[in-house]
């Protein structure tokens, strides 16, 4: 079996690859380029070409061949494209998942094909295995070992026969761990800073980087108080008489509602939860984004960090877009299933129950979840900590 992994010039492909190596598997290493536009980043121009570098040198300490793939047009056309079109209308979007999903492990793995490689290895801190279910192979996602580190989350939209491809050699250690392993072996990149970012694409300036295609457009920040509060969000659940659309819907807010404080550029720069950025004070708390509107380029805001309005008890995810990463376990309409979900990376996972209905899934919490932002992906996983199924947060 021949294994291609993907190396990025981080320690933790590059441990990946030097432990499937020891294993005395037929290994070899790919980077890929997916991104040349630098408008909006925060580094150097010549970032990826240092990391192909680094990628490099790590191939030849190993021992094993070295290949360089350009996917920066499916990465444009699958993953920028999306974030544009997400964030034009309003959504979140989490840009990493769809690298995985659409890059990683299709045009990536199409490339790893054309070479003779039978799968592809990455670096991700999460564990793959399997079961057999009436003599069919079924493959499972697990969390990683580190939970610090667990980026099942991003890996959310892959599917049986994606999994069927992928080998995560890490998922067993903690990143101590891994630097350890690539300390003692002298891996150029054994003392190499984690990136952040977008996927390939690194740290942004996200106004600036948006602005490549979403043009400001002046708006007015609006303040809700907490004494009004209450009954604005009693408006919005008694347009509904369906209990399950009045726990999940997103509070509406009107224009008369609320004080204008002061402006923004845009909503589409802006995100539910957030903090930074408006630069309104006068405040003795800071001001936290509770809502926006789109077609208005109105942003509501509260002050503190318990505002209720940063507080939802459910979300819907839309039916045509909810993924099950095991379909042999997908429910049917009507049912309801005990769960454990995250709305975020790194968030801990949370009691809820999924309801499947008619017209999507609803996910209810034991508690009220804080920052429930349409376009971010709703991931559920079983109380083992297996990961199952994933889709968009709707509203």
């Amino acid at each position: 079996m021949k294994i291609i992994v993907g190396l990025s010039g981080g320690v933790d492909s590059s441990v990946a690859a030097y432990l499937l190596k020891q294993q005395g598997y037929d290994v070899e290493a790919m980077y890929m380029q997916n991104w040349h536009d630098i408008t909006g980043t925060l580094h150097g121009e010549c970032e990826w070409e240092e990391e192909k570098v680094v990628a490099e040198m790590v191939a030849q300490k190993i021992g094993i061949p070295f290949h360089f793939v350009d996917l920066s047009n499916e990465y444009r056309t699958q993953v920028v494209d999306y974030m544009f079109s997400e964030y034009a209308a309003g959504r979140t979007p989490n840009p990493d998942v769809l690298c995985n999903s659409k890059i990683k492990f299709h045009s990536f793995l199409q490339k790893v094909e054309e070479l003779g490689g039978d799968v592809v290895a990455t670096g991700h801190y999460c564990q793959k295995d399997s079961i057999n279910i009436g003599g069919q192979e079924i493959y499972r996602i697990l969390s990683g070992e580190d939970q610090n580190k667990d980026q099942s989350y991003f890996l959310c939209q892959l599917s049986q026969e994606q999994l069927a491809k992928a080998i995560f050699p890490i998922g067993h250690l903690t990143k101590p761990q891994v630097r350890e392993i690539a300390r003692q072996a002298n891996l150029p990149s054994a003392e190499k800073k984690d990136s952040q970012g977008i996927c390939f694409v690194g740290k942004v300036d996200l106004p600036v980087f948006l602005q490549q295609k979403l043009k400001p457009k002046d708006g007015d920040v609006v303040e809700i108080f907490s004494k009004d509060y209450k009954s604005i969000r009693e408006r919005t659940e008694a347009r509904f008489s369906n209990s399950l659309n009045q726990i999940c819907a997103p509070t509406v807010f009107m224009p008369k509602d609320g004080k204008v404080i002061g402006k923004h550029i845009g909503v589409q720069y802006y995100t539910i939860g957030q903090r930074h950025g408006l630069n309104i004070g006068g405040h003795q708390e800071s001001i936290f984004i509770i809502g926006t509107d789109i077609h208005s380029n109105t942003i509501y805001v509260g002050e503190g960090k318990e505002f209720p309005g940063l507080f939802r008890n459910g979300l819907k995810i839309n039916k045509d877009e909810i993924h099950w990463i095991r379909p042999d376990i997908q429910m049917t309409v009507g049912e309801d299933r005990s769960s454990m979900v995250r709305i975020r990376y790194r968030q801990p996972l949370q009691k809820a129950t999924l309801k499947m209905r008619e017209d999507g899934m609803y996910i209810t919490f034991d508690n009220p979840q804080r920052g429930i932002t349409p376009g971010q992906f709703a991931v559920w996983y079983t109380s083992e900590g297996e990961m199952t199924g994933s889709g968009p947060i709707s509203e």
